[in-house]
């Protein structure tokens, strides 16, 4: 039985303990947008491309603080040596499938060339990010062309963000079940200086699903080393983390490698064929790098190591709550070759659920 589309909180389902952001998305922290371009023709063609545009304004001239937490590297995140050494992102971050990052990267250098003021650019360290997608989808047929990416950034939207078999998740697979696009998000009373961490996933890998500390996936019976379901495990997870708080590169990467308990907590265990990549990046604009100026030095204010823990719990609980989205609003879909993946299938999970005490919602 498939299920129709439900968000994890929507069925009572509340991970962990700090309050969520207006729209419980990546695009609650401010400025930050979401452009998708789904690619789904014929039988065979299940991909697609999910863009993060952190700035509405010309981000190569004025960078933003960004780190990068590896996990596992068995993946193709494009110009992330470039953030590491500097420590700042110079334009919007595309995921897509494997084969298509080259595409996404030509796109993102073309959208940087052509923004008013950056007509002398000659160098664009663009960020693309990937996980296969080939179980549903033709992906040697490379289907998402430069148009697809350029048209996700000009889609680019705050406000609600649409998620499981949209855009880079169209064909992706979680723990056995349909994975997609997932986001969350946290939000710090002002008291504790009222702070917004969003994070948003595309989840493509596997373990032993747990949804909020019940062992889902052992009660389903398919699980990683399962007699009854070969899920292998190997795939990818892309992690997005946003947040507003004035951090700089250092404290990125810290609040970055959080977001790896978070996938954790779900029960992923970054297997050898895993790709998971978390980047994160600040939009606190005292924090801009400008591309070009003749100052020497550049002052900055920024958070301390002591007021860093709470930061971490967000992120560790939005990861957990979006990868969980991104199977919750995943439908079950067939593509490449007849090859189908049913959807998390909720008439199932809402009783386990149950059964470990869990507060759920009844399903109408």
């Amino acid at each position: 039985m498939s299920h129709s589309q439900t968000p994890a909180r929507d069925l009572g389902i509340h991970i962990g303990v700090i309050p969520t952001g207006k729209h419980n998305a990546i695009t609650d922290v401010g400025n930050v947008q979401v452009g998708q371009v789904t690619v789904r023709e014929g039988q065979n063609i299940r991909t697609g491309v999910t863009v993060i545009v952190p700035d509405t304004g010309n981000l190569f001239q004025h960078k933003i603080p960004a780190a990068i937490y590896v996990g596992n590297g068995f993946g193709k995140l494009a110009g992330s040596t470039q953030v590491q050494e500097l420590g700042n992102l110079e334009t919007p971050i595309a995921l897509t499938n494997t084969l298509n990052v080259s595409t996404a990267m030509d796109a993102l250098i073309e959208y940087t060339l052509n923004q008013p003021g950056n007509e002398k650019a000659q160098s664009v360290n663009a960020l693309v990010g990937e996980t296969n997608d080939g179980y549903l989808n033709d992906i040697r047929g490379r289907h998402v062309n430069k148009a697809h990416v350029l048209q996700a950034i000009k889609n680019a939207k705050s406000g609600p963000v649409e998620e499981g078999c949209v855009g880079a998740g169209t064909g992706t697979v979680c723990f056995g079940f349909k994975g997609g696009i997932g986001t969350a998000s946290r939000k710090f009373p002002a008291e504790l200086g009222g702070y917004t961490v969003g994070v948003l996933v595309q989840s493509n890998f596997g373990g032993v699903l747990e949804i909020n500390g019940a062992p889902v996936g052992q009660e389903l019976k398919q699980y990683y080393l399962s007699e009854y379901f070969k899920d292998k495990a190997d795939g990818s997870c892309m992690i997005v983390v946003a947040t507003d708080a004035p951090l700089d590169s250092r404290n990125l990467e810290r609040l970055a490698k959080r977001a790896m308990l978070g996938l954790g907590k779900t029960g992923g265990i970054a297997s050898n064929g895993s790709g998971d990549y978390v980047i994160a990046f600040s939009t606190a604009t005292e924090l801009r790098v400008k591309h070009e100026t003749k100052d020497l030095t550049q002052t900055l204010t920024v958070l301390r190591n002591d007021a860093m823990s709470g930061l971490f719990m967000a992120a560790i609980e939005a990861t957990e709550e979006a990868i969980l989205n991104s199977l919750f609003q995943a439908t079950t879909t067939e593509g490449k070759d007849g090859h189908k993946i049913e959807a998390l299938p909720l008439d199932k999970v809402l009783p386990i659920l149950k059964k470990y005490n869990k507060k759920v919602k009844n399903e109408k």
